[in-house]
């Protein structure tokens, strides 16, 4: 997948949503969507994934340690 933003992944997500609930696609067009759909959701997924984890920091406390949101 080429490299692009989250939003516009975002974007593309909701059009294709769009796209599937008129039913007016052939099976065939569905699945090719879907299988985009797919790919988009995980690419965003992952995003996310990444941002929460640059976002969490382990710190020692006195009763061990703690993760913590930053």
């Amino acid at each position: 997948m080429p490299k692009q933003k989250f939003e516009a992944a975002m974007q593309r997500l909701e059009e294709i949503v769009e796209e599937m609930e008129q039913g007016e696609l052939s099976l065939e067009e569905s699945l090719k969507i879907f299988d985009e759909g797919m790919e988009l959701s995980r690419f965003c997924y992952d995003k996310l994934n990444q941002a929460e984890q640059q976002l969490k920091r382990i710190v020692k406390k006195d009763e061990g340690f703690q993760l913590e949101l930053i």
